[in-house]
C-alpha cells in the first residue's frame, strides 16, 4: 500500500505524478484559494495574470516578486490544498529564483513553475511578436539552482517551455522539455495558443515520458480532457477561470447596481454577509477569544435618568441626561466610560420624555410617575436588573475615567465614590450628599476607610466628602440590596416611594452592611443647572 502524503509538497508531487488526471485550479488570492478547495480541487494554480489581474496591472513582471509572494502567503494561509506558483521567469537570473525557492519553503508553497522566456515576461496569449525564449543553457542553470537550493526534498519544480507560443515548433519543445529534464525539472508544461490542442498532442506523442507533463487548455476548452490524458498528459490547470468568473459577476452586478441604484436588485443573487463571516472562519476567533482573551467583565451599570431637571428650554423635549455636552448626550458619556471598563450591558431607568431615549444598545426600564416619587422608585423600577456585580451611577454626572477604575478595583462589598476635596467646589447646592466616614483611605487597601452617614443631615462642619452620585455593589452583596428593596415595597412602600439613594444607604449601615469609601479628589462634574453644562463643557475641554 502506499502511504498518503501529508505534507503540501508530498501531496503536490502525488498529484503531479498520478497515472490518473489530476486537476489544478487557478485562484489569485485567500478567498479564492478557501472557495477552489471548498469546491473540491485538491491542489491550486496561483496564476501570474491573474494575481497580476486582482492587484489592477498588467501580466508583464509589473507586479514585483515580492507582491507576488505576499498574495501567495495569504492563499497559503487560507487553506492546506498545496500550491503551485507561476513563478513567471523567476523574477531575474539564476539567483532571483534561488531566493524565491526559499521563501516559498517558508511561506508553505508547495512549488514553483518556471517559464523559459526573458524576463520582463509577456503573456503567452498576447499577440505582440515579442515571445522571446532564453537560452536552453540559461533556463537549465534556473532549474538546477532551484533544486540545489530546496531544502524540501518534494517540493515541486515544473519547467514550462514555450516554444510553441514563440512559434519554433515541435522539435525546438522537445528539446528544451528534455534538457529541462536533465537540469533536473520534477515535470513539464508544455504551453500552446492554439485553439485545436494539436501542438499538444504532437508534443505527447513525441514526448519520451521521462518527466510528467502538464498542460494547459486555456485555449482549446472545447477539446475533452480525456484524449489528453490517454496521450501522457498526467495533470491539467485550468489557469485562469476563476478570475474571469470574478470580473463577469462584478462587471454585470456592477451594472445593474448602478442602473438601479436598489441594492435589492442583485440581494438574491449574492451570498448572504453570514457566508462571508463562515469563509473568513470567524467562528474560529470567537471560539479561540473565549480561550485565550481576559473574560469579558459581567459588571452591569445603572443610570438613574429619570427626571427632567433645572435646565429651562433646553428640557423642553428631552432630560437632562440627554443634554449636549461638547457634543454629545451626557448618557454617551456614561456609556462610554463603562464600554472603556468592559462593561457592555447597560441599564437606564428613564421617566420625563422617555421617548427621546432611541439608543437600541440600552436596556430600558421607567417610572412613569418620577415627577411625584424619588430615587428609590427608579431604583426599584430595575429590579430584575439588579444582579451580579453592579454599578449605579446618577443621570447628571460626568466623571474621569480613573474614578470608575478605582471604584471596581475595590473589594467586595458596597462601595460609594467620595470627593475628598470637596471644599474646593465652592459649591452652592441647597442639598449636597455630603458624607462623614471613619478610617483612613489608602489606595493600596491597607486600611479601611467606611461611610458612617450621608446625605441632608449631615453638615459641612461634620463632612468629611461629598459623595459623587456612584456606588458598586459586588455580586456577593447585590441580593441583600435587592432583598431589602423588597422588603420596602411589602412594608414600607411610602419610603420605596419618596426616599433617595443617600436614605438607602444609611438603611444599609443600620442594618449592618459596611459600606467602603473610595476617594476621588475632583475630577467629576455635577450638572445641576445651564451653569454646570457649560462649566463642564469648558473644563474638558482642557
Amino acid at each position: 500500500m502506499t502511504v498518503p502524503a501529508v505534507t503540501r509538497t508530498g501531496r503536490l508531487r502525488a498529484l503531479i505524478e498520478s497515472p490518473n488526471l489530476s486537476v489544478l485550479m487557478e485562484a489569485h488570492n485567500g478567498l479564492s484559494a478557501r472557495l477552489a478547495a471548498e469546491a473540491g480541487f485538491e491542489g491550486l494554480w496561483a496564476s501570474g495574470l491573474s494575481i497580476s489581474s486582482a492587484l489592477g496591472v498588467r501580466d508583464s513582471n509589473e507586479a514585483s516578486w515580492t507582491q507576488v509572494l505576499e498574495v501567495i502567503e495569504f492563499m497559503a494561509d487560507a487553506t492546506d490544498v498545496p500550491i503551485l506558483l507561476d513563478g513567471d521567469t523567476g523574477y531575474g537570473n539564476f539567483n532571483n529564483v534561488r531566493r524565491l525557492v526559499r521563501k516559498l519553503e517558508q511561506r508553505g508553497v508547495a512549488g514553483v513553475c518556471l517559464e523559459d522566456k526573458l524576463f520582463p515576461k509577456t503573456n503567452s496569449y498576447l499577440d505582440s511578436g515579442r515571445q522571446a525564449l532564453a537560452a536552453v543553457d540559461e533556463f537549465c542553470g534556473k532549474v538546477r539552482a532551484a533544486k540545489d537550493t530546496q531544502v524540501d526534498p518534494d517540493f515541486v519544480v515544473v519547467a514550462r517551455t514555450e516554444a510553441f507560443i514563440a512559434g519554433w515548433g515541435l522539435n525546438e519543445a522537445l528539446l528544451r522539455a528534455s534538457a529541462y529534464a536533465e537540469a533536473g525539472a520534477d515535470a513539464i508544461v508544455v504551453h500552446s495558443k492554439r485553439s485545436d490542442g494539436n501542438e499538444i498532442r504532437d508534443f505527447l506523442e513525441q514526448w519520451n515520458g521521462l518527466l510528467p507533463v502538464v498542460i494547459v487548455p486555456t485555449s482549446f476548452p472545447t477539446e475533452p480532457l480525456g484524449p489528453f490524458v490517454e496521450a501522457g498528459a498526467s495533470t491539467v490547470i485550468f489557469a485562469n477561470q476563476s478570475m474571469r468568473t470574478v470580473i463577469t459577476a462584478l462587471q454585470r452586478n456592477l451594472r445593474v447596481l448602478h442602473d438601479s441604484l436598489d441594492l435589492m436588485s442583485v440581494e438574491r443573487d449574492i451570498v448572504p454577509v453570514s457566508e462571508v463571516f463562515r469563509l473568513q472562519d470567524v467562528a474560529e476567533l470567537q471560539t479561540s477569544e473565549e480561550r485565550y482573551l481576559p473574560e469579558t467583565t459581567t459588571t452591569r451599570a445603572l443610570v438613574l435618568a429619570a427626571s427632567q431637571g433645572n435646565f429651562g428650554d433646553l428640557v423642553a423635549d428631552r432630560p437632562k441626561a440627554l443634554l449636549a455636552l461638547r457634543g454629545k448626550p451626557v448618557l454617551t458619556w456614561h456609556t462610554e466610560a463603562f464600554g472603556r471598563q468592559g462593561i457592555r450591558r447597560v441599564g437606564v431607568v428613564r421617566g420625563y420624555r422617555k421617548d427621546a431615549f432611541t439608543s437600541g444598545d440600552l436596556e430600558y426600564f421607567d417610572n412613569d410617575d418620577y415627577a411625584t416619587t424619588g430615587e428609590l422608585t427608579s431604583l426599584y423600577a430595575a429590579r430584575d436588573f439588579l444582579e451580579g456585580d453592579l454599578v449605579i451611577a446618577y443621570g447628571d454626572i460626568v466623571f474621569d475615567d480613573m474614578i470608575l477604575q478605582n471604584l471596581l478595583a475595590h473589594g467586595a462589598g458596597v462601595s460609594v465614590m467620595v470627593d475628598g476635596a470637596w471644599t474646593l467646589r465652592h459649591r452652592n447646592d441647597s442639598v449636597r450628599d455630603l458624607v462623614v466616614t471613619e478610617g483612613s483611605y489608602d489606595p493600596l487597601g491597607a486600611t479601611a476607610c467606611h461611610l458612617v452617614s450621608v446625605g441632608e443631615m449631615v453638615s459641612p462642619d461634620e463632612a468629611t466628602g461629598e459623595w459623587i452620585g456612584l456606588m458598586r455593589v459586588s455580586a456577593d452583596r447585590t441580593p441583600a440590596l435587592v432583598h431589602l428593596l423588597d422588603a420596602l415595597a411589602a412594608d414600607e412602600p411610602d419610603a420605596l416611594r419618596t426616599q433617595d439613594i443617600p436614605w438607602l444607604l444609611r438603611r444599609l449601615i443600620a442594618l449592618g452592611e459596611s459600606v467602603s469609601v473610595v476617594h476621588t479628589y475632583g475630577h467629576w462634574y455635577d450638572l445641576d443647572d445651564q451653569r454646570d453644562l457649560l462649566e463642564a463643557a469648558e473644563r474638558l475641554s482642557h
